[in-house]
């Protein structure tokens, strides 16, 4: 590609990549604590009625069995009594020995804060007939996901990654901040509903912003280390909470960091090849300049002008539109097909992954060792697909572990006894995906509405997020139902991934013509013969070597990139 032969010109991986990359890893170590944080935020402590209770021996369990008792998750309803209702203060009038009256607790309830200082749930009393709002505030912070990766997906295309990045972080830091002194429960699922766009749309910025610098051979593994940086962030997140344990100071912990991350955004260098194909190759020249200083290729870079850059990028310029809106993605036949499939695969994946990931006080273990297991199992699973991505391919990789990943949570219904750990292999499996999906919706999308299109497969994602609580409300009525369907989507997922085209060595299309052209889906579907250029996009493709890993800097870089 010609951009890449201008990257390579200015150094393909140097300095600048390598601390704007680290830069940009920094905060996705607290994407995690968002997405997760309401597994300790909203924890349900053991609690019973405040008031008449009978015999008590002094903590928040009844004498032997004169009473039920809640085991924190109100699923069974034999541990309704105590938990929820209590006795009526009054004895039998008829003088028998039937059972007492009881009544639904109408001052209040106690809570054991032996574990959980403070949480919305004991703050707001979120339990028996209220406990359906702690639900509602995950799915209102996975909508507010949703709304920010339509919102600013399409916004970074249009004004820039660096430019949505900057309001991204300010947007997080501030309402993260808001929440943490949210007076009541509505204003706080508004300040976290706008939190979460927020995360939606630095998250989505940062894929854009760390693909479209990095050069083909070394995409993989740069891609993958912000996958580490995610799995890092979730073992953070269970020693921060377990140091932090009251609600409001934990919320407040992961938010003010976003303020220090804004202020050096700063330095961080927008995609010249955005600039280019948003008329804008004025600053793409300077940019470019100011990186080949950064590489110490101060030489090269004063070569680089506007005309030579126009001239390079002549045949993706004159395929350019002056505005691209979200019909694109459905608009040609190529990038139709690309967009539903990834559709599909974006909500299957995040559906099964929160339904494991945000059910963590139903493992029988403590939460924080069982945040810390479902963490450390994202390292072997994500070093085994960046392997797997480099040398057997995307397509493979991402269709293995969403097949696996379903297959062991449909054994779930049966294997009961080793619950926890094929949770958490499917976990790991997953997690394995997502970092697969996201390389792949970067490599298959062009450049004008690769973040729109990053965008709406993140939509997709916390649609599968908002439905995934949904769905687990149905096991009050066929406890096997949810399992089935938590499996079933991943393995419909890996089926639809089979139909995706391969990108490994593949460089970055710039333009929808191009991703048109080279898979010629359209050519062959309009007079069934294939295009020449398809043709010889794929004998080049046949000979490109396997990508490799580079586990240091080459000193000559790459001439072809994406």
């Amino acid at each position: 590609m010609p951009f890449g032969a201008v990257l390579a010109q200015v150094g393909g991986l140097g300095r600048f990549q390598v601390l704007q990359t680290a830069l940009l890893v920094v905060p996705i170590l607290l994407m995690a604590s968002h997405n997760l944080l309401q597994n300790f935020t909203a924890a349900v402590p053991p609690h019973r009625c405040r008031g008449n209770m009978g015999p008590s021996n002094g903590t928040l369990g009844p004498i032997g069995a004169t009473l039920g008792w809640s085991n924190g998750t109100l699923g069974s309803p034999d541990a309704t009594l105590g938990s929820c209702r209590r006795y009526v203060a009054s004895s039998p009038t008829n003088g028998s020995t039937g059972p007492r009256a009881t009544e639904p607790c109408r001052d209040g309830w106690d809570y054991d804060r032996s574990v959980y200082v403070a949480t919305i749930v004991t703050e707001w009393d979120l339990v028996c007939s209220y406990r359906q709002l702690r639900q509602m505030a995950q799915s209102i912070y996975m909508a507010g996901v949703l709304v920010g990766a339509l919102v600013l997906g399409g916004l970074s295309d249009r004004f820039g990654r660096k430019a949505m990045l900057m309001w991204s972080y300010l947007q997080l830091g501030v309402m993260g901040t808001c929440t943490a002194f949210a007076p009541n429960y509505a204003s706080y699922c508004v300040f976290r509903f706008a939190g979460g766009m927020a995360l939606s749309g630095f998250g989505l910025s940062i894929a854009c912003l760390v693909v479209e610098w990095i050069p083909t051979p070394y995409r993989t593994i740069t891609v993958a280390i912000t996958g580490f940086a995610y799995t890092m962030g979730q073992i953070l997140l269970a020693a921060v909470a377990y140091a932090v344990p009251h609600w409001r100071w934990l919320q407040l912990t992961v938010s003010l960091p976003f303020f220090v991350f804004l202020l050096y955004s700063w330095w961080l260098a927008e995609s010249a090849r955005w600039l280019v194909l948003s008329g804008k190759a004025e600053r793409a020249v300077k940019v470019l300049q100011r990186v080949a200083r950064l590489n110490k290729r101060k030489e090269e870079g004063e070569k680089i002008t506007v005309e030579v850059l126009k001239s390079n990028m002549k045949e993706e310029l004159a395929g350019l539109k002056s505005s691209y809106t979200v019909t694109d993605l459905v608009r040609t036949p190529v990038i139709r097909h690309i967009f539903f499939c990834l559709s599909i695969i974006w909500f299957s994946t995040s559906f099964s992954y929160y339904a494991l990931a945000m059910d963590l006080q139903n493992f029988g273990v403590s939460i924080y060792l069982i945040q810390v297991i479902f963490g450390a199992v994202d390292f072997p699973a994500k070093v085994v697909v960046t392997i797997s991505m480099s040398y057997i391919g995307r397509r493979v990789s991402l269709m293995a572990p969403l097949f696996l990943a379903g297959l062991v949570i449909i054994a779930n219904i049966f294997l009961q006894t080793v619950r926890t750990a094929l949770a958490v292999i499917g976990k790991g499996c997953l997690s394995a995906s997502f970092n697969c999906v996201f390389l792949y919706t970067t490599e298959l999308y062009p450049t004008p509405i690769r973040q729109t299109g990053l965008g709406f497969g993140s939509t997709m994602a916390r649609v599968g997020g908002i439905v995934a609580p949904l769905v687990k409300m149905m096991d009050e009525y066929y406890p096997f139902l949810p399992p089935a369907v938590y499996g079933v989507a991943p393995v419909v997922a890996a089926v639809v991934a089979g139909f995706l085209p391969e990108t490994l060595n593949a460089p970055l299309p710039d333009t929808i013509e191009e991703v048109e052209s080279r898979l010629g889906v359209g050519d062959e579907g309009r007079d069934g013969q294939t295009d020449g250029r398809t043709e010889g996009a794929k004998r080049k493709k046949t000979e490109d070597p396997k990508e490799k890993i580079p586990l240091q800097p080459q000193d000559k870089a790459p001439q072809k990139e994406a």
